[in-house]
């Protein structure tokens, strides 16, 4: 964490919008003094693929195979790497990405499998684990930026609620949910609503709402020093400075060139992801984007058990221009190299091919990709079989795969969160081991 300044902390002291006490930022000035002269911290933004996307039609192409059906391979930038047809413009920038063929667990339902891909541990008991968002947004929280360390746009939390949730961290640690709305002129826009104070209210009058609201929250917990007392004051003074900040722009995608919004895709996922890149430039830690429908709306999410090879394809049709375009603005804007982006889903599909021309659910054998800040792209981690039903090499565990992501972030994966029940979390599951391979030095 980048250590405060004497204008940060008087920011955040004497000159609070709240008036409120700065018990709330002691932790992180101990925090930034302690971590001061370390590396930049990182940003992350994930890109997930609800339903579980196939990794036979996206990167590990089975071409000639009874099981790779009609999906033939393409070269990348990288000579000897190559994917599927689907992603052209993502096979371009392959020498930022590290596709990982050899992702293997036992959960083949969505709900179990999302939880678990999404905290890093399976549902279990009393303890409410944390969304991965959360506990990497808290880990990396610039108290300089005025917008929420976490931000969903468009999340599909019909599979698993619980796996969008903060668990033990509490709300002050929830996303920002934005979902996307389409004009009239059918363009893409993206609103947080009950941002902005009523405009029947002058601004005096809205700043003396606000005081009395501080004053009763703070004099609750004088009375109630709980947990979620606390949680919620923190909470509050997050609103309302973000309320009062010019950071909010960073939602307001008609700043940007019409050109570049074109190679997004102008679509929800296309504009979500250059949202993903204007929130990290304006300091967030943690986006996610989900896709869940092609630009038309024909498909909802990577469940393909019917149709597969189209479904895939229109789905791709979506992701690989916003991917690529993704990648080369972060390059160009000279973010790449701090920014870890993450792609996956909850697990991937049968390499067999089904009576209805679809894929079903596959834990055993399947694809991720990091790329971007922390990573050695360019390569492939993890081998599976010609017919692509077992992992051969190099076998990524759900554990290993959070600690590679904690490694890429210049995170230790054994530090830890006190849960619901006392108990000390490690952001990676005990004994979890990092593939060192993929770390940038």
């Amino acid at each position: 964490m980048n250590a405060f300044t004497r204008r940060q902390f008087a920011r955040y002291s004497g000159l609070s919008l709240l008036g409120a006490s700065m018990s709330g930022w002691l932790p992180q000035l101990a925090a930034s003094v302690q971590e001061a002269g370390t590396k930049p911290i990182r940003s992350c933004i994930l890109l997930w693929m609800p339903g579980g996307p196939s990794q036979l039609e996206t990167f590990d192409p089975k071409e000639g195979q009874k099981n790779g059906g009609p999906t033939k391979a393409i070269e990348t930038s990288v000579p000897g790497i190559r994917i599927a047809e689907n992603l052209p413009q993502v096979a371009k920038v392959m020498e930022h990405l590290a596709p990982i063929r050899s992702m293997t667990t036992k959960e083949g339902d969505h709900t179990r499998a999302t939880y678990y891909l999404r905290t890093g541990y399976l549902p279990q008991g009393p303890v409410q684990y944390p969304t991965m968002g959360s506990f990497l947004g808290k880990a990396l929280v610039r108290p300089e930026c005025d917008l929420p360390s976490f931000i969903s746009v468009n999340p599909f939390r019909a599979f698993s609620p619980a796996a969008y949730s903060p668990g033990f961290l509490g709300p002050a640690w929830s996303p920002l949910v934005v979902a996307s709305e389409t004009q009239q002129d059918q363009s893409i826009s993206f609103q947080v609503k009950n941002l902005k104070p009523s405009e029947r209210l002058a601004s005096a009058q809205v700043d003396s709402r606000l005081n009395l609201l501080s004053t009763l929250e703070t004099s609750f917990l004088a009375e109630r020093p709980d947990g979620p007392g606390r949680s919620h004051l923190q909470s509050y003074e997050k609103a309302v400075r973000m309320m009062k900040s010019g950071a909010v722009t960073a939602f307001n995608l008609d700043e940007e060139d019409a050109a570049l919004r074109d190679a997004y895709g102008r679509n929800s996922f296309g504009q979500g992801c250059l949202l993903a890149r204007r929130l990290i430039e304006r300091g967030v830690s943690f986006v996610e984007v989900s896709l869940s429908e092609t630009a038309n709306g024909g498909v909802i999410g990577w469940d393909t058990h019917t149709d597969n090879f189209n479904a895939v394809k229109s789905l791709c049709g979506v992701l690989d221009p916003a991917w690529a375009t993704l990648m080369n603005d972060l390059k160009q804007r000279g973010m790449l190299e701090n920014t870890l982006v993450i792609w996956m889903g909850e697990f991937g599909r049968t390499p067999v091919i089904n009576e209805n021309t679809g894929r079903d659910h596959w834990p055993g054998s399947w694809s991720t990709v990091l790329g971007g800040g922390g990573i050695r792209g360019g390569q492939v981690y993890g081998v599976t079989s010609d017919d692509g039903m077992e992992v051969r090499e190099n076998p990524m565990t759900v554990p290993n795969m959070m600690a590679t992501i904690c490694r890429a972030l210049g995170l230790n994966p054994e530090a830890t969160n006190l849960s619901n029940i006392g108990r000390p979390i490690p952001y990676a599951d005990h004994g979890a081991v990092a593939a060192d391979s993929l770390i940038a030095g």
